[in-house]
């Protein structure tokens, strides 16, 4: 769903009030940025939430997060938090992502997809429903015997404007060659499941830490990832336009791990690209444009402390879901087995436009 607004540059209490501006954008804020509302907690160990817009009443959306254990699932959250449904019995499920209108039986279907780590399978499951429509999961990175290079990790999904769905996904550890990322055509297997099918290998790896935060920026078509300890690489979604990365960035200023990526639209070509610092509870925020005249410069514009803890996985929506987010939702990971929702413009403050 396409809906750009503006950005209203409005805090709405006063312990949402930045502290005294500076003039330089690599200093963060000392005010701490506060939830709107805390999840109820999962079993074991949160780790990446997405948001699913309701089409018929955004009001009612959903956020899907996973429950990262080796008896993990997936946990459904309506905006006020409380969980109204548990899928159970998955292998490690890590990442999270939603993808509307994947065509399936001949309907158009929404879709939550997951990676379980320890099966190497990614898992499929309709909206709102939360049906599985996989037969059972679908097997990653066949023939990699490595250890840790079947091992999925994270995962993001890309739909074209011809409506051609593809799922990227990363893994525990992989080659340092340019092919550590897994792209997969999704489409129907003829009796209404999923299939995938590789379609590529492509991303580097500096072999350092991990790589597991994949974001996807479908009306732009890229692809982002975050190297942790090194920088977040950005490539062409669409595999005809080659494999060459076009750019490294976030590369300094992290406290530990470059971890969740999320990305806000102020227009068709406009916005912001957050980046979790998840050893200092804060995030990064770049242009999604770029710089004038260079779309594949990013420079830091401003560090947002919020109150998570430790975060790993987030997602963002500029679309209004009701009263409480009036200009979209900021969901992140925190410890303590829950998730946090954040106002926009709470995160927006009075620097970004």
């Amino acid at each position: 769903m396409k809906i750009y607004l503006p950005l209203l540059l409005v805090f709405l209490s006063a312990c949402h009030k930045p502290a005294a501006q500076t003039t330089t954008p690599e200093t963060s804020q000392t005010a701490v940025v506060q939830p709107v509302y805390i999840t109820d907690t999962v079993r074991h160990d949160t780790d990446d939430p997405a948001i699913w817009i309701n089409p018929s009443d955004p009001a009612k959306s959903l956020v899907i997060g996973t429950d990262k254990d080796q008896d993990g699932g997936l946990y459904v959250f309506n905006l006020q938090g409380k969980i109204v449904k548990e899928i159970h019995d998955l292998k490690r499920p890590n990442n999270v992502d939603i993808a509307y209108g994947l065509t399936l039986g001949g309907k158009p279907t929404d879709i939550a997809v997951t990676t379980e780590r320890f099966t190497h399978k990614l898992r499929i499951f309709s909206l709102p429903d939360m049906q599985p429509v996989d037969n059972g999961g679908l097997e990653m990175f066949v023939g990699d015997t490595s250890a840790g290079f079947r091992d999925l990790m994270g995962i993001a999904l890309y739909k074209t404007a011809s409506g051609v769905m593809y799922a990227m996904v990363g893994r525990k550890s992989g080659p340092t060659d340019g092919t550590y990322i897994g792209q997969y055509r999704l489409e129907d297997n003829g009796n209404g499941q999923v299939k995938a099918t590789l379609v590529r290998k492509f991303g580097m790896y500096s072999g350092k830490k991990e790589i597991e935060s994949i974001a996807v920026d479908n009306e732009l078509g890229y692809v982002y990832y975050s190297d942790e300890g090194v920088g977040v690489r950005k490539y062409y979604a669409d595999p005809a336009k080659g494999n060459q990365e076009l750019a490294l960035f976030a590369k300094t200023g992290f406290s530990e791990d470059h971890e969740g990526i999320s990305i806000y639209k102020t227009g068709p070509k406009t916005g912001y690209i957050l980046v979790s610092d998840q050893g200092a509870n804060q995030f990064h925020i770049f242009r999604r444009e770029g710089e004038a005249g260079n779309p594949n410069d990013y420079k830091l514009l401003k560090v947002v402390k919020v109150a998570a803890q430790v975060s790993d996985g987030s997602d963002v929506t500029n679309v209004p879901l009701g009263k409480q987010f009036p200009h979209g939702l900021f969901v992140t990971m925190s410890e303590g087995k829950t998730f946090h929702y954040y106002r926009w413009e709470d995160i927006a403050g009075k620097d970004l436009k």
